[in-house]
């Protein structure tokens, strides 16, 4: 079995927003010579999320903003964590890392 470690980085615009990633993790997957097998994408920080769904209609990933807002909104009185993220941590936990 080969296990090949691949990294790239995405930039954001807003501060809450989805970005389809998928052409960059076909590149990475392209760039690693492997033909068969499983890749694995992990975003290794505490206010950052992975998740797939469609791309195909822009309303999705709007709508799911907007269930992660209602869940976990900006501005709560009763978030402790003094760096004005909380909600972001609590939306990566929800969504998940990989």
């Amino acid at each position: 079995m080969k296990i090949v470690q691949m990294d790239f980085s995405v930039s954001t615009r807003n501060r809450c927003q989805m970005i389809d990633i998928t052409g960059q993790v076909g590149s990475v997957v392209a760039e690693s010579g492997i033909e068969n097998g499983d890749a694995i994408v992990y975003c290794p920080h505490t206010t950052a999320a992975i998740t797939i769904n469609e791309n195909a209609d822009p309303t999705v990933p709007q709508d799911i903003l907007l269930a992660l807002e209602e869940l976990a909104p900006h501005s709560n009185p009763g978030y402790r964590h003094f760096e004005g993220n909380s909600d972001a941590h609590c939306k990566s936990t929800l969504v998940g890392c990989s």
